[in-house]
């Protein structure tokens, strides 16, 4: 189970790596057109400031997912006061889950259930229901980034987990797996 978490992780983290250039390689190439035809033409496509919107939406979103799997979280002041060992550092790590989960559990919940419960009420089929303007495309393939990015930092977490219970990686522990 632990070494099938790990493996999960490492492979959504790749995957979300991909996704993530992409947008950015594409939102770049959105911003060019954009800019290109604005100024060299006097004629912008009306579809590219969505576009390059909704690609940065993604970016983020997958670009926090990268942060946490790669513990790169945004610390202020860490050149001032570097790291040292914490003398309660599996009560911290927990506190420090607690938080994540306190965070995140809410989001993945109201994305799929409503206020008074319902799944027709959630943030997704509420999307489903909107069309953006210009490129007429339901708007939910842009909100759908914002519960599978939650749930790939949860996995990232229960991946954390699982390396601080990994026991020392030798022959006889991959048979243990």
């Amino acid at each position: 189970m632990r070494r099938m978490i790990l493996s999960l992780s490492d492979a959504l983290h790749q995957v979300a790596r991909a996704v993530a250039i992409c947008a950015v390689a594409g939102m770049f190439a959105v911003v060019m057109i954009q800019v290109v035809a604005r100024y060299g033409f006097s004629a912008p496509p009306v579809w590219t400031e969505d576009v390059a919107r909704y690609m940065m939406v993604w970016t983020g979103l997958l670009g926090a997912t990268l942060s946490f799997k790669a513990r790169a979280d945004a610390v202020l002041m860490q050149s001032v006061f570097p790291a040292r060992p914490h003398p309660l550092g599996l009560l911290a790590e927990a506190v420090q889950s607690a938080a994540v989960i306190a965070f995140l559990a809410p989001v993945i919940w109201f994305c799929f259930i409503g206020l008074r419960g319902g799944f027709a009420k959630g943030y997704l089929s509420r999307q489903a229901g909107l069309t953006a303007d210009t490129l007429g495309i339901p708007m939910v393939y842009v909100s759908v980034i914002v519960p599978i990015a939650m749930i790939i930092i949860l996995i990232h977490l229960a991946a954390r987990w699982a390396e601080r219970g990994a026991p020392a990686r030798g022959p006889e522990a991959s048979q243990l797996d």
